[in-house]
């Protein structure tokens, strides 16, 4: 598998949505967050996103250097219409609007409404944590409807992401993000281009099968395309934790979506992404501070269990991530060789050099 510089691929999904209309700052801002899901192993949500985003662009499902609309605005709350930006532009604004919020009142609310794809929720909690603040984040996607309820074949459900970020003075906070399907969709994108293969029961077919197959969720595709198109498959995504992980995408739809007035997943509606976040200053919730030693006692008893494996230590959430990408700033970004091509195609597409990426591919 072909390993690209971090830097250098950056640089280079620059070049293609500056190419595209984009700011050179919105570009650098998109391929930034971009390459970082990349880093730290997210490849689901880094640079194999960028032939669909250059897609939607075009098509007018993303609209480039957009600013938040303020709909509701109390010293604790924000109601913000993203007006169909990008996320990676979008996001960083409603969070540090609910950052600003939080410092000055010890807690604050933020919904989100009509932003393009948010990439990973991690990104935000970790701003916010950067700050020393808590937060919870409900996702959802409007338009965008793939998993299927427990008991359930038909799709009802986004893949409605949650995200819990608790900030650990002198360590890396902890973070936990994933969506409440068994995989992300953006997993199925990248299966469907060579990488990791899918868990046997990862997606349901139309007959009630369980499958690892994305033609499930895609229908047929041309392997080299980077675009597929979730609206041609009759299968569906399945959640995770049978009712559990069904029962909290559920409240994702109605707290991302229904709340934030993104409205909750409707094959009817425009893609779109709601967020629902709600951030806590723990200065103020607890004058004593025994917040941060009690947070350090309790990691390092839960990572002092035994292990089963004696070579697979716990890990608290957050930590694979930060392996990983200590390993990749190293070694470069591991990418499919069909990612590749379809990165290079729509760099073609749009007139930008694409002699960084494998000349196979």
């Amino acid at each position: 598998m072909p390993k690209v510089n971090a830097e250098r691929l950056a640089d280079f999904v620059a070049d293609i949505f500056a190419a595209i209309g984009s700011s050179r700052a919105e570009a650098e801002r998109i391929a930034r967050y971009l390459v970082n899901a990349n880093l730290t192993g997210h490849d689901s949500h880094g640079v194999a996103r960028v032939p669909r985003y250059v897609a939607w662009k075009r098509d007018g499902l993303l609209i480039a250097d957009q600013t938040v609309k303020r709909i509701v605005d109390t010293p604790v709350i924000a109601i913000l219409d993203g007006q169909f930006g990008f996320g990676q532009t979008i996001a960083p604004q409603a969070v540090t609007i609910g950052i600003e919020k939080c410092r000055e009142h010890g807690l604050s609310a933020i919904g989100l409404r009509h932003s393009g794809h948010v990439g990973r929720v991690g990104e935000w909690a970790e701003m916010a944590a950067e700050h020393g603040l808590v937060s919870v984040h409900f996702v959802n996607v409007a338009g965008s409807v793939l998993v299927a309820p427990f008991g359930g074949i038909d799709r009802r459900f986004s893949t409605a992401p949650v995200c819990i970020g608790v900030p650990r003075p002198g360590g890396l906070p902890v973070i936990l993000d994933f969506a409440t399907s068994l995989v992300a969709e953006g997993k199925v994108l990248v299966a469907s281009q060579g990488g990791k293969a899918l868990p046997a029961d990862a997606l349901v077919s139309a007959e009630g099968k369980a499958s690892a197959d994305p033609r499930e969720l895609y229908g047929d595709y041309d392997p080299a395309s980077g675009v597929r198109d979730h609206k041609q498959g009759k299968g569906a995504l399945r959640a995770f934790g049978d009712h559990k992980g069904s029962g909290l995408a559920l409240m994702c739809e109605l707290l991302g979506g229904a709340l934030t007035g993104n409205g909750a997943s409707n094959p009817e509606k425009r893609w779109s992404q709601g967020m629902f976040s709600f951030y806590v200053d723990p200065l103020r919730i607890d004058p004593e501070h025994l917040f941060p030693a009690e947070v350090s006692r309790f990691l390092s008893y839960v990572k002092n269990t035994k292990p089963v494996d004696p070579d697979a230590p716990v890990l608290l959430p957050g930590e694979p991530e930060a392996a990983r990408r200590a390993d990749r700033i190293v070694n470069g970004v591991p990418l499919t060789l069909e990612t590749c091509r379809a990165l290079r195609a729509t760099a073609r597409a749009v007139n930008v050099d694409d002699t960084l990426l494998p000349a196979d591919a």
